[in-house]
């Protein structure tokens, strides 16, 4: 099967990084889902996923340059989204469980973009508490608090 436009522009990125990997791409309508396994994973991750985050950032940009259309690109490389959105989902019911106990707001900050989200997703239909994100760029934290 011939790879499309979308798979070719991504493997030579990639290869132009020097990053030998495996690479499976799927589409959906506003995210292209990157998989890659690696020996590199740790430098494509790089601290804190901030590599991880510019890469995704660079490849959408390009991808958006070609096809004439912006998607978000998403790379999951060594399971560390998945490891990262497990560590998430239990950050944001302690959190819940404090911010009621307590009866107080809870701040999580540190969390990037992605990450306040998928927080957001998880408790937006939670009859017992809210969330909602303050400040700017590098400050911005989210809350939770209780309803």
């Amino acid at each position: 099967m011939a790879e499309n436009k979308i798979t070719k522009t991504i493997k030579g990125f990639f290869k132009k990084l020097g990053v030998d990997s495996e690479i499976a791409v799927s589409e959906e309508d506003e995210i292209i889902s990157v998989s890659m396994d690696t020996d590199d994973s740790g430098i494509i991750i790089g601290y804190h996923g901030e590599t991880l985050e510019a890469l995704q950032i660079v490849l959408s940009l390009i991808l958006a340059k070609e096809t004439g259309k912006f998607r978000r690109v998403s790379i999951e490389v060594g399971d560390y989204k998945k490891k990262r959105e497990e560590w998430l989902e239990r950050l944001a019911l302690d959190s819940k469980e404090k911010a009621i106990s307590q009866n107080r707001e809870v701040y999580l900050s540190d969390l990037k973009a992605w990450e306040r989200r998928l927080v957001h997703m998880m408790l937006q239909d939670d009859k017992e508490v809210i969330t909602e994100s303050t400040g700017e760029g590098k400050d911005r934290v989210l809350v939770i608090r209780p309803k």
